[in-house]
């Protein structure tokens, strides 16, 4: 399912038009998208919850040449499906 999709998926289920499903969808993005650039998490009860976690500096190989490269730390953003959601 593409956003497109979702977005009349939403419109459907809801019975609001199009264009608020659209800005309703991209209010949530939105929401979730600053809560995790600001480190929080986001828990939605039943679906999943959305967190930051920290990956350490490592190395690696590259493949192509089998020389040893660093790679640096990075956040990344991590989802735990819920009981729910879990049960499929």
């Amino acid at each position: 399912m593409n956003k497109t999709e979702l977005i009349n998926s939403i419109a459907e289920k809801s019975g609001l038009s199009k264009v608020d499903s659209k800005k309703a969808l991209e209010a949530f993005i939105e929401s979730v998208t600053k809560e995790m650039k600001a480190g929080g998490k986001v828990a939605l009860v039943g679906f999943g919850t959305f967190s930051v976690t920290q990956k350490a500096a490592r190395k690696g190989i590259n493949p192509r040449t089998k020389q040893e490269i660093k790679i640096p730390a990075k956040k990344s953003v991590k989802f735990k499906a819920g009981a729910d959601l879990a049960s499929l």
